[in-house]
């Protein structure tokens, strides 16, 4: 495993949270409005902040400059974790990635974050707000897988 092997996988994971982002904030805005409360990337910017006593401003420029940090550094390092895989599962770059995504999810959200008290399971999230970011994370990995197979074709 070389660095650059990380490094194009972490460049990927941030990049691919551009247009996971997008997605978010277009998807929330359909929900109806008692679904639309705030996005799970600053959900858990405050819980982490609540738990670790930092003290922290909800709704300030401060936090959204957090928040925007803390969601483009996890694509970033779930995007070098993608990379360092030894092996693809499916012929397909997108295959590949989507897949990752959806573990990413599934792993974050039903494993890590209610393991860690972070974030209630998303089995106690509406029905909508699940469909919103398992379609978020497929967006983020289909572009991870793209861009990390496309990465990798140009170092040959």
């Amino acid at each position: 495993m070389s660095q650059t092997t990380l490094a194009n996988g972490a460049l990927a994971g941030f990049i691919a949270t551009l247009p996971m982002s997008a997605v978010m904030l277009a998807a929330r805005e359909l929900l109806p409005l008692h679904e639309q409360y705030p996005l799970p990337p600053s959900e858990i910017v405050s819980e982490v902040a609540d738990k670790t006593g930092v003290e922290e401003v909800e709704a300030g420029p401060e936090h959204s400059v957090a928040t925007t940090v803390a969601h483009f550094a996890y694509g970033a390092a779930a995007g070098a974790l993608y990379a360092a895989l030894p092996y693809r599962i499916f012929p397909s770059a997108a295959l590949n990635g989507t897949a990752f995504g959806l573990a990413v999810w599934t792993g974050s959200y039903l494993g890590l974050l209610p393991a860690l008290g972070i974030l209630t399971p998303a089995t106690e999230h509406p029905a909508r707000r699940n469909a919103l970011m398992i379609a978020a994370h497929v967006v983020w990995g289909l572009t991870l897988g793209v861009l990390v197979d496309s990465m990798s074709n140009d170092e040959t």
